[in-house]
């Protein structure tokens, strides 16, 4: 007898349908799928072709499809086993996707970067959109103008209070939506596009092989490694990585992988004991990932990662560090692929000694003369170029990023886990005029500080938020909130809400320069879906 349960959840976020379906011919088993259990409530249009009521006249990633298929499994009965609905997921995502210019500007919500702050030209679309989900949870799908009139429908119907919310009560928003918003959304976002039509007839590529990645870790800093790929039947990939942080500790795992529509790449993987996932856009050429890789429960915890194929045209990825101050020695590495003999550092720059050496890392002794020129230098090992190192003189104002943060209570029995913030100091010299805050100020790059909290202001000081709403480790900038529920010993046995006032310290010379930004620590995150 086949398992029809409901969907799984983990940490809120729905990934049963993300996984890999085992059968070769999906296409015509998710087809038979959609005829033995949809077609109550859908119809199929043409059978020749398959195009079903619907279904067939919308494009979304696949998160969206597997948030829809979920929906119609918690609110409207369907029964489906897990494998069915990775089945259907990979489907819809092949068919009916976003092509990768149509992803541009917000793969952050697939990627899982929660504390991007959203701006959009349209205020309309703010107001009416975005204020409820992300407004890339708009831009990452597709539909004709009569499936964009039916999502007003659906959403008035699914939360009739919609109009007394703030934004909607001090307006006519049904109106608003159906005559301003329906003809914006068809407009920006049509389901006809000359993008989509010309990536489907794109060929595809196969990403086994194996590659060399660079990447940054908030809180550990930067990483390095190969990870290699084996194809398997359906788009599918045996994934091992290897790899090493800054520090020489060690990055091991291994997973699986899938390719929804020729170059959305999804990975499952464990490493170092703890289940992470991968969240990349391959470029058209197949030769290149580039995206997040983020622990699977605490997805805050993420690096952004960058890989190149070996065999591909010889590629720097990246610079480890990014800087080195004029007048000091420094170790620098070069991780790419197709790494050449001769390595060029820009002037003022000299290499000493090569330390080590293979085809996608050198590391290097770099000398860094006293009197060299400030600003960035292009970096070459051979033919492989595409990074940069920055020469700097002096730190002269630091930044905290990000410079607003949410973090949520969690744990403490509850069956949310706690939702943490992690920030870093990002270093900053000033231009040619001397003046920070001017726009010749360029960056450094990330560097070590000392954290700290504060309260944000006399509320926060008064209800003594930076007792209770959790703890900053003073050497990483990682924020872990405190525990959920109510708390006796709060004003009115209130929960471990704050906020708070995030301060770094970073030593210069025998200066300190200090810089702070905010963090709201809020309720559990109790609504976790794969797109915010």
């Amino acid at each position: 007898m086949k398992n029809r349960n409901l969907p799984r959840l983990a940490g809120g976020v729905m990934v049963a349908g993300m996984l890999l379906p085992t059968t070769s011919s999906y296409a015509a088993d998710a087809e038979q799928i959609i005829r033995d259990n949809c077609l109550l409530c859908h119809s199929e249009e043409n059978a020749s072709a398959p195009q079903f009521s619907r279904m067939s006249h919308q494009r979304k990633t696949p998160e969206g499809w597997l948030m829809t298929i979920a929906r119609m499994q918690l609110m409207h009965g369907l029964k489906i086993t897990d494998e069915e609905r990775r089945t259907l997921v990979k489907y819809f995502a092949d068919r009916q996707g976003l092509a990768p210019e149509e992803t541009a500007g917000s793969r952050y919500a697939m990627e899982r970067r929660l504390n991007t702050m959203e701006s959009f030209e349209s205020a309309d679309f703010e107001q009416m959109c975005a204020r409820c989900h992300s407004g890339a949870r708009v831009a990452l799908q597709r539909r004709p103008a009569q499936e964009w009139e039916k999502l007003v429908h659906f959403h008035l119907g699914q939360w009739p209070s919609l109009e007394y919310q703030a934004m909607a009560r001090d307006r006519d928003w049904f109106d608003i939506a159906l005559e301003k918003m329906v003809p914006e959304l068809t407009s920006s976002y049509p389901l006809q596009s000359s993008a989509w039509e010309s990536w489907k007839a794109a060929p595809k590529a196969d990403l086994a092989g194996r590659w060399s990645f660079s990447g940054q870790l908030p809180g550990k800093g930067d990483l390095h490694g190969t990870m290699t790929v084996v194809a398997k039947q359906g788009d599918r990939y045996e994934v091992s990585v290897d790899g090493q942080y800054a520090d020489g500790s060690p990055i091991k795992g291994s997973g699986r992988a899938i390719v929804y529509t020729g170059y959305e790449w999804r990975a499952d993987l464990t490493i170092d004991g703890v289940k992470v996932r991968q969240v990349f856009a391959a470029s058209k050429s197949g030769q290149q990932l580039t995206g997040r890789m983020f622990e699977a429960v605490h997805d805050e915890v993420g690096a952004d990662i960058v890989a190149v194929r070996e065999g591909s045209a010889p590629m720097l990825l990246d610079v480890q560090p990014e800087y080195i101050r004029a007048g000091s020695r420094a170790q620098l590495t070069l991780v790419g692929t197709g790494l050449g003999e001769q390595v060029s550092l820009g002037d003022g720059l000299q290499v000493v000694k090569e330390l080590y050496r293979d085809d996608n890392k050198v590391v290097v002794e770099v000398m860094a003369d006293a009197g060299a020129s400030e600003g960035a230098r292009q970096v070459s090992a051979g033919s492989a170029n595409g990074a940069s190192v920055n020469v700097f003189s002096s730190i002269d104002q630091v930044k905290v990023v990000p410079e607003f943060a949410v973090g949520r209570v969690g744990g403490n029995g509850g069956s949310t886990p706690k939702y943490n913030a992690q920030f870093q100091a990002e270093a900053w010299a000033n231009g040619p005029d001397g003046k920070a805050g001017t726009e010749d100020d360029w960056r450094i790059g990330f560097v070590p500080a000392s954290w700290h909290v504060e309260p944000f202001d006399e509320r926060a000081k008064a209800d003594r938020d930076t007792e209770f709403a959790g703890v900053m480790d003073a050497r990483t900038g990682k924020f872990t909130t405190g525990a959920a529920g109510p708390n006796p010993e709060r004003k009115m046995s209130t929960n471990n809400a704050g906020n708070l006032k995030v301060v770094a310290a970073v030593k210069e010379g025998s200066e300190t320069l200090t810089a702070d930004g905010q963090l709201i620590v809020t309720v559990q995150r109790w609504n976790n879906p794969p797109l915010p």
